[in-house]
């Protein structure tokens, strides 16, 4: 073999000796290099505060809505108080215009008069004609007695003047019927045409009851002690309406609707706040409870309170909610003292201060996920992230209560399975499952 051939070779051997050398290299920094992390956190065992916080808006507990009076017609607005005014129980909040019924009034008064006029004559007349009936009754019945002596002499006198009488006293009987029968017409005429007038006068004297009525109703006053609130007027603007439209509220002169509503009066020494609280959330709370208000309108202060209701049912929703959304329930809470900032329709922040969870086993919320419909967790082992099934027993706004591992776990706060790929679903969320229940 000659040196050219050898150098070549010992070439080719360095060159292979170095493509391994880098291969085994390379797999080794491969085989070497940490496997993905994740955010992890470890199971710990305490004391779990169950709190609830909802967003409300303050409402008074009592309120009285002034309506427009139902009576026929126009009405318009001749004085009518401001929002926010502050009034007592049975002063004027707004006036109408009572000419029309004022009017109505006048004419049913006169029509009455009238009637009663009407009533006075036919009485009177009525009680000429019963006089001269009875007058004209007791010659009829002299007649027919007079008749009937005639007759009695008939044995005396000759045959035609005996038929004569015969004929007299069938005469004198005749007139004596009929009279008597024209009087009862007569009086059942006279009756029934003052049943008429008399009818006529009561439906007039109602009528001015009504008008009377519908007079008194033109003020309104305020059944309760408060706060004027206005409400918008839907015919300022002539009917039409359109989204995101400002109308303006009553005012004085504006012409309504009977029955419209026109203000409120709000009793503001006595409020609530009206929230909605999750699904989840409800089982947390039960009348009673102590609670922390925080008021938008009143940044630093710290209100205390208490729970007053709780929905049993959930609130429905509107007609293009969606029919997976969480469900909400209504809550109120009372406040134990007001201050004078207050009013209604501000924002507030409440903490509904539950019951203490003692010696249990917590986790962040957004580590618990669901897959196949079981709540899991992935505890970290010698392998990786492994799935496990638990239990949560008690939930709160960022932490909940499980069984089914043990102090000191190590537990991801992502899900390693997710990569690309249809994996669990965080379950930290509105649909977690508590206690087994939804």
């Amino acid at each position: 073999m000659t040196a050219r051939k050898k150098l070549r070779l010992a070439l080719a051997l360095v060159i292979v000796l170095a493509t391994v050398a880098g291969v085994a290299v390379g797999w080794q920094s491969v085989s070497s290099a940490p496997t993905r992390d994740f955010p992890t956190v470890r199971v710990q065992r305490g004391n779990l505060e169950q709190r609830v916080y909802a967003a409300g808006e303050l409402r008074p507990a009592k309120s009285a809505t002034l309506m427009a009076p139902p009576v026929s017609g126009t009405l318009q607005i001749v004085t009518l108080r401001k929002t926010g005014e502050r009034v007592s129980q049975g002063d004027v909040i707004i006036e109408f215009d009572p000419s029309e019924q004022e009017y109505n009034l006048e004419q049913a008064r006169s029509e009455l008069l009238q009637a009663e006029q009407e009533i006075t004559k036919m009485k009177a007349d009525s009680a000429v004609q019963t006089a001269q009936d009875k007058v004209a009754l007791l010659q009829a019945k002299f007649a027919v007695r007079r008749a009937e002596l005639e007759v009695s002499r008939n044995e005396l006198v000759s045959a035609i003047d005996g038929k004569k009488n015969l004929l007299n006293l069938d005469e004198a009987k005749r007139k004596l019927a009929q009279l008597e029968q024209d009087t009862q017409s007569r009086l059942a005429t006279q009756q029934a045409g003052l049943t008429v007038v008399e009818a006529r006068r009561n439906k007039t004297r109602l009528n001015m009851q009504v008008a009377q009525t519908n007079i008194d109703n033109m003020t309104l006053k305020s059944p309760i002690s408060g706060l004027i609130a206005l409400k918008e007027n839907p015919d300022a603007s002539g009917g039409f309406f359109f989204t995101g439209m400002i109308l303006p509220e009553f005012r004085a002169g504006d012409l309504v609707f009977p029955g419209r509503p026109i203000a409120d009066v709000l009793e503001v020494e006595q409020m609530e706040i009206l929230s909605k609280v999750s699904e989840n959330d409800r089982g947390n709370i039960k009348p009673g409870q102590p609670v922390e208000v925080r008021v938008d309108a009143l940044p630093g202060q710290t209100l205390s309170g208490r729970v007053k209701t709780v929905a049993g049912m959930a609130s429905r929703g509107g007609w293009f909610g969606s029919s997976g959304a969480e469900r909400k329930f209504d809550a109120t809470f009372e406040l134990d003292k007001l201050t004078a900032e207050i009013r209604p329709g501000v924002t507030a922040q409440v903490i509904i201060v539950g019951d203490q969870v003692r010696d249990a086993l917590y986790l962040p919320r957004q580590a618990v996920f669901e897959k196949d419909g079981k709540l899991i967790v992935y505890v970290r082992g010698r392998g990786g992230f492994e799935p496990r099934d638990v239990k949560v027993l008690h939930r709160t706004e960022s932490q909940v209560a499980i069984e089914g591992l043990n102090v000191g776990d190590e537990v991801a706060l992502v899900n390693p399975e997710a990569k690309g790929k249809p994996g669990a679903a965080p379950a930290g969320g509105p649909g977690l499952k508590v206690g087994g229940a939804k």
